[in-house]
Order: C-alpha cells, then structure tokens, then sequence
C-alpha cells in the first residue's frame, strides 16, 4: 500500500446512492467529485455498513461535543489540556467535510469549530508547545498535534470558505509545535513514536528537513517489541492508542513499508489476548492498565488496516467483530463515532474487507518476553501469569510490571478475576513468580524471597560517630551501613503447580520453610452469587473459606472452589500488600468478591477449580 497524496479524503456522494468519490492532488479536486485513489477505489467498492456505522455515530456525538464546549475550553484554559479540544475540533471536522454526513457544510458548526482552535492557538506557548500533564511537554503536545494535523488535512481537501480562518489558525499552531517537536525530549518508549508521528503530520503538509532528521533519530534507536510481538510498556492501553497508530502512520505519510511488520506481529499477539466478550488480558502490562480492564475497540481500525493491506482473515474476522458490535460494546477512550475521522484521512479503510477466517479459539500461547500464558477450551479462558518485573528490581513503581496475579479463568460468564498469594514474611507482599515454564503435566511458577537480620559491622566499617549513610535493607531505609553488615537470614520459597484436570484446574501450592501466615486470595467479578463462603467481619465483599467448596454462578455457569483449610487466630483471615503500600497508606484489594482461603507455611494445599 503506497503512501496517498497529501491532500486525501472521502468526498460527499450518498452511501445510499452507490458512490464515494476520493478527493487527491493529480487527481479533480474533492469537492469537484474525484475520481478514485488508492486500492479497491476506482470502481467505487467500499463498506458501506461500515461507513454508515461511523458517519451516525459521528454525527450522534456532535451535540455531546458542543453542549460540552466551555468543559472542555476551561479545562485547557484553566489546566493546560489540550487533548480534549484537539479532540472535540476532530470530531466536528469529520461531520463538516463529509458529504453524507447530516453535518456537513453546517454553518452552525463554524463558531464552536473557531472557538476550539483560536483557545488551542491562545494555550500554546511561545515555544510551541502545551502542558497536558507537563509543562512544556513535547511528547504530551505530539498527541494533540497528530489530531489537528489530521484537522488541517481534512480541511484542506475540503476547501470549504467558512473554514479559510480556521484553517489559518491551525497553520500557525502546527508550525510552531514543529519547530520544537524537532527538537524536544520525551518520557516514555511510545512517546517517541507519536512524537514521530506528530512530525511526519507536519512534514506531509509542509515538508522541513528538520523534522525527518528528528524521526530518522528517534527510529534509528530501534522499535522496542520483543519477538513475541508485545512492545516494551506491554500495554493494551498504549499499544494500540499510541504505538500501532503511530507507526502506521510513520509507514503511510514516510513511505516505511516495514513499520507495517511491527504493527501485524503486536496484532498477532494481541489475537490471543481477547476475551471472548471483547476484553484484552492486561495483567502482564507495564503501565497502569495492569490493574484495569482494556477492550477490543481500540484496536479495531488498526485490525481492519492490516486486514485490507495483507488479506488477512483472521484479522479480518476481529475487525467484523467490532463491527457487528457496534454501540453495543464498550469503547475506552475512542468513542465510536471518532473513528470516523480516521477512516476520511486514511480512506483506504473503508474498503470491503476480505473473507473472514477463523481466530485462534482453541489453543496454548506462551509469551516468554512477558511470562505469560493464555490458554482456550471451549467456553474456558486461563491466564497465568509469572513475569512480574520485582524479583530483578524490587521496587513497586510507575512503568514496572508489578500486578501479584498469577491465574485468571473464565468459565463463560463466570470470571475468576484474580488468583493470588499473600504470606506475612517480614511485609515483604505477595507472592510474585519469577517465572513460569512448561511441566510434563502442566505449569510451575516459583518465587524465593527472604530476608535478613543485621549483624555488628565488621571492624573495619566502624564509626566512631556513629554517622552511617543511608541505606536499603530490601524493606526499608536507615543509618545502619547495610551493604556492609553481616546477615542472618530468612528464606520463604513458594511453588505453584498447575495441571488441567476434569475441565478446571488443580492448583497445587507449597511453601516454606519459614513459619508464617498465609491467604489465598480468589477474586470473582462483582455480578455473580457466592455460596459456601463466611463473611470477613470489617471488610466488605470479603468471605473466608473455612471448610468444604464453594461456588461462584453466573446464569447457567458455575465455578466450583476449595477446599477450606480451616480458620484461627494463627491464621488470620488477612491480607498483607507488603511494606511497600502499607507505608503510603496504599493497599492490593482489586475490586469483586474476594474469598480468603488461609494456612500456615510450612503448607502443601491443593486448590481445585471446578
């Protein structure tokens, strides 16, 4: 697929009347009913379901983004977010330039249109740049920029009168923000590609040498995707928000067919990351949609891109999925009728897609690069997850895969959430594998952690003023020279085997050798009924499992649990987040129904699931 032309959008003609004309320089303008660019185009095929889809949306949100004018205007205002507004002025643009839309050519949308840009002109700073979350941030400004230089193009192509000033507005911003997205630095790994993606925005309407030596210096660092596909954040937030656009973009507007190889390899991960209800498993990321839920949506143009550019079935049948879905689905951050924009920018997107072939239903995939495992039978899904980032660093932080989950399972709409360990040793946390691999019957996952009690120093490390520097014991900080101190030490270590067994799982866990309290932790999505289980007095929605099962329902399916092991004081129904929370007020309880099953290490346990 050859870069379009820079001017390029779908021009008005009726869905309904069997025509879409393209709009591109070399071609008759837009507005003068083109002809056709791009693949698939020339004889006017196109999905027209998939058209009328986004362009009802579209024009649906219109009234919700003009009744939300002065919230969104005082939030950059007042807060420096830009994003809303670059966002909101990309809505109305697409309604405005495209012919089949009720909105178009609507004069009444000039006034908002004009205010959203002449606010965003007035919060740039000198230097080109918004603040977002950051003061004259470059990689935060990149994420508005990519959104009005997409504006710009559309009204461009469309040359319409009522939008001269506006577009003129727009120049200035995105000419600014060029100049110092040329040289400005970044935050994090997918900041570098929108940063990229912002640029070659710019560069695709007013080429500046400056900016590809900015993008050939931010590529030449290399994409950081691991082989098994997921990028380094391992993120369904920003994979395909940030990341997969980005580079989708980058090989569009600067002729990087490559690039199209990243996104296919994240997607082909990604097929055996969906929940059949259009949930992405997360508890692998990096970012904080470790602790959330992420859905399909925001993956959907990205699937139908490479769907048309590969004739990829597979990719294909995620893409009519979504589709087929529609508005009765969740969407993330991307309402359904912002997509719309995209498609009229990227008109390619609108082709039929190819024949559908089936994704992967049944199988066991094992992600090494992120100690993951996803395997699917039947109605059943299971996680296990063993990659946790704290056994090489030891730190709980912004950016590190720290989520103590080590199995989820879906038995239809019964949804374990989160299986996890917690014993008192010394605060230390939970349980966090420090891998997983194959068994002759199933899975292992395995952690050791321990700590010390401190020696008298060594002669030679004495102070006489008693003066030591601070320093880390693993726990916690003080004047006490640590490093340099002697140890007697503690040792917890921690097995869990996990083998199928008559359509669920045992789960067998030991652990020792130290003599401390422990919790299982079964978190089941709020919505179903619990049975078998005893209340934990004080704590909302948490039960202890003492003897026999339990069953967790949801309509006709069921989740059999246990058994109990029993309750005392010596093995209290509690769970211990670690030092690491408990010092800042913070806590480890994900949201559902939590069922404690507790013990004492030394302890061999068998949790089965049923």
């Amino acid at each position: 697929m050859t870069p379009l032309p820079r001017r390029h959008f779908l021009a008005g003609t009726a869905v309904a009347g069997g025509l879409l004309a393209v709009g591109a320089p070399g071609d008759a303008s837009a507005a003068g009913g083109a002809s056709a660019s791009g693949r698939g185009w020339a004889d006017g095929r196109v999905d027209k379901p998939f058209l009328a889809l986004l362009t009802e949306a579209a024009d649906a949100r219109v009234a919700e983004v003009v009744d939300g004018l002065d919230a969104v205007l005082s939030q950059l205002n007042d807060l420096g977010q830009a994003r809303p507004a670059a966002r909101g002025l990309r809505l109305l643009t697409s309604v405005h330039v495209w012919g089949d839309a009720a909105h178009h050519h609507d004069g009444a949308l000039i006034g908002p249109m004009t205010r959203l840009v002449d606010a965003l002109a007035a919060a740039q700073f000198d230097d080109g740049l918004y603040d977002q979350g950051a003061v004259h941030s470059p990689p935060d400004t990149a994420f508005s920029i990519v959104d009005l230089g997409l504006v710009y193009g559309l009204l461009d192509a469309d040359d319409h009168g009522g939008t001269k000033a506006i577009r003129a507005t727009l120049r200035k911003i995105l000419l600014k923000a060029g100049a110092r997205l040329s040289t400005g630095g970044v935050h994090t790994p997918n900041h570098r590609w929108k940063v990229c993606a912002a640029l070659a925005r710019i560069n695709s309407l007013w080429p500046d040498a400056r900016y590809t030596r900015r993008i050939d210096a931010w590529l030449a660092e290399g994409i950081d995707q691991y082989d098994s596909g997921q990028y380094s954040e391992r993120s369904a937030t920003y994979a395909p928000i940030v990341t997969n656009p980005s580079l989708l973009t980058l090989a569009r507007l600067t002729g990087r067919p490559r690039l199209y190889e990243r996104v296919r390899r994240n997607l082909e991960a990604t097929l055996h990351l969906l929940e059949p209800d259009g949930e992405v498993e997360t508890v692998h990321s990096r970012r904080q949609d470790q602790k959330t839920v992420k859905h399909l949506s925001e993956y959907w143009l990205q699937f139908r891109a490479l769907a048309l550019r590969e004739r990829d079935g597979r990719f294909a049948a995620v893409a009519a999925t979504v589709q087929r879905r529609g508005a009765d689905q969740t969407f993330d951050e991307t309402p359904l009728g912002d997509f719309l924009a995209e498609v009229l920018d990227h008109p390619e997107l609108a082709a039929p897609l190819p024949g559908a072939t089936a994704v992967p239903e049944e199988f066991t995939f094992h992600d090494p690069d992120c100690g993951l495992v996803r395997i699917a039978k039947g109605t059943t899904r299971t996680t296990l997850f063993g990659g946790t980032d704290f056994p090489d660093v030891h730190a709980i932080s912004s950016g590190l895969s720290t989520n103590p989950t080590f199995l989820k399972w879906r038995k239809g709409a019964a949804i374990l959430d989160s299986l996890r360990l917690s014993p008192q040793f010394f605060s230390l946390g939970h349980f966090r594998a420090e891998g997983v691999e194959r068994t002759a019957d199933g899975w292992r996952l395995w952690a050791e952690v321990r700590a010390g009690f401190h020696l008298p120093l060594p002669p030679r490390h004495r102070r006489p003023d008693g003066r030591y520097p601070l320093t880390d014991d693993g726990r916690f900080w003080s004047a006490m020279d640590f490093p340099h101190r002697p140890k007697e030490w503690r040792t917890l270590r921690t097995e869990v085997r996990i083998a199928a067994a008559d359509g669920g799982w045992n789960v067998d866990v030991e652990i020792g050798e130290s003599e401390v309290p422990l919790a299982l932790e079964l978190c089941f999505r709020t919505g179903g009924t619990l049975t078998g289980a005893d209340p934990v007095s004080g704590r909302q929605n948490t039960y202890q499992l003492v003897k026999g099962y339990g069953t967790y329902t949801v309509g006709d399916d069921v989740i059999t649990f246990g058994p109990g092991n029993g309750s005392g004081p010596r093995q209290p129904a509690v769970v211990d987040s670690g030092e690491r929370y408990s010092w800042l007020g913070g806590e480890l309880t994900p949201a559902g129904q939590r069922v404690l099953i507790t013990g004492r290490s030394p302890l061999r346990y068998r949790l089965t699931l049923r």
